[in-house]
């Protein structure tokens, strides 16, 4: 071709473009690298190193799809598929039968560690204030009136009960509605909880059949025993009527006296709930998250004796969690007049009213001194209706 004429066509010019001049030191852009300066050249070449290594991946999932498709024909056999690749552990196959003995070995011994020396002072004072409460309430139940609910567990510590709609009923009885009063006892205040007499604390677990081989005795003094207490022959002869006693001539008491059995009350209640609490980090206990039965020991007997679903005509197992303070001492908390409010609480307040535990109640009734930590649910410094 002349000079005038068109100039012929360069592969190498089509691809790369035109040529760029590379950046010298002494430029502003010296610091660019090849990729950039390519890309700068042609977007074209680009593309092309991207599509190839797109390719190449590609073939390279390919094979690795159809080896892996001819290992595992090749190791199917009779329908069952036999894999190439097996799992090692880092020992033997143990035999669980020459284990056992071992196992049972350890079991045993673990009844050496209780109990603990030093929870032994705290199921004493446990059980010694627990004597306290029963006799101190049962004293200020001949003074103070209590009432009970006939439908419900309701309590209320006054002359009349109150009109608020929260009775719950029995099973056929309608629901929200006003309590019907009767005059409330001991168990009202404090609710008896009780649990299996235990031969030994890592004794096998009670058997359905044999809930009627073992003693029922309050959680609380089971739990006590277990940790070492000494309560002289109360393992041989305890019985409900035992917990049952009183001051006599209570009818009599001066205020100053009723305001000391007040405050050895509260002052013995809140040393049983603190020591109970205690126990516990120690001491395994479960509690059914259905029915509120309680077990104390490393696992819950197996009585059929729950009963939580209503269509069956039999009693079911238990569903066992650990048990806390509340289970084995229940605050049993009920509505409290306040000075500012009406002589008979009414169903249009029961946003205002306070609450507090039957025996603080009591007490505080009685004439002895909260504790601050029921102040708040107490409300005593609350308004008593719009």
């Amino acid at each position: 071709t002349n000079a005038k004429g068109p100039k012929s066509l360069d592969l190498h010019s089509l691809i790369l473009g035109p040529p760029v001049p590379i950046p010298t030191e002494t430029e502003p852009s010296r610091n660019l690298c090849l990729t950039s300066h390519l890309l700068a050249r042609s977007p074209l070449f680009f593309l092309l190193c991207f599509s190839l290594l797109a390719r190449i991946h590609s073939l390279c999932i390919q094979e690795i799809m159809a080896l892996r498709k001819k290992l595992f024909e090749s190791s199917n056999f009779n329908g069952k598929i036999m894999y190439t690749f097996s799992r090692y552990f880092s020992s033997n196959k143990m035999d669980l039968r020459k284990l056992k003995p071992m196992i049972q070995k350890r079991i045993q011994e673990r009844a050496k560690d209780y109990p603990v020396p030093g929870m032994i002072p705290v199921a004493q004072e446990v059980l010694n204030s627990r004597r306290l409460l029963m006799q101190g309430v049962s004293t200020l139940l001949k003074v103070l009136p209590v009432m009970a609910c006939k439908f419900c567990p309701e309590v209320y510590i006054g002359e009349k009960g109150h009109v608020i709609q929260t009775c719950c009923g029995f099973k056929r009885r309608g629901k929200n509605r006003v309590h019907e009063w009767i005059t409330g006892g001991l168990n009202d205040v404090l609710a008896p909880v009780e649990a299996f007499h235990l031969k030994h604390m890592f004794q096998d677990v009670i058997k359905h059949h044999q809930r009627f081989d073992f003693e029922r005795v309050p959680a609380v003094v089971e739990l006590c025993w277990q940790a070492g207490a000494n309560d002289g022959n109360q393992y041989s002869n305890w019985s409900p009527e035992s917990d049952c006693c009183s001051v006599d001539g209570a009818e009599s008491l001066s205020p100053d006296e009723l305001v000391m059995i007040a405050s050895g009350t509260l002052k013995a209640w809140e040393v049983l709930r603190n020591g109970v609490e205690k126990l516990l980090m120690v001491y395994p206990a479960k509690v059914c998250k259905h029915c509120s039965e309680v077990h104390v020991g490393p696992s819950g007997h197996k009585a059929r004796l729950c009963g939580i679903f209503k269509y069956e005509s039999w009693q079911g197992t238990h569903f066992w969690r650990k048990a806390n303070v509340d289970d084995l001492v229940p605050p049993k908390i009920v509505w409290r007049r306040r000075p500012q409010d009406p002589q008979v609480l009414l169903n249009e307040g029961r946003g205002f009213y306070g609450h507090a535990p039957a025996v603080v109640e009591l007490c505080t009734q009685a004439g002895a001194i909260a504790p601050s930590k029921y102040h708040c649910l107490m409300k005593l410094q609350g308004v008593a209706t719009l």
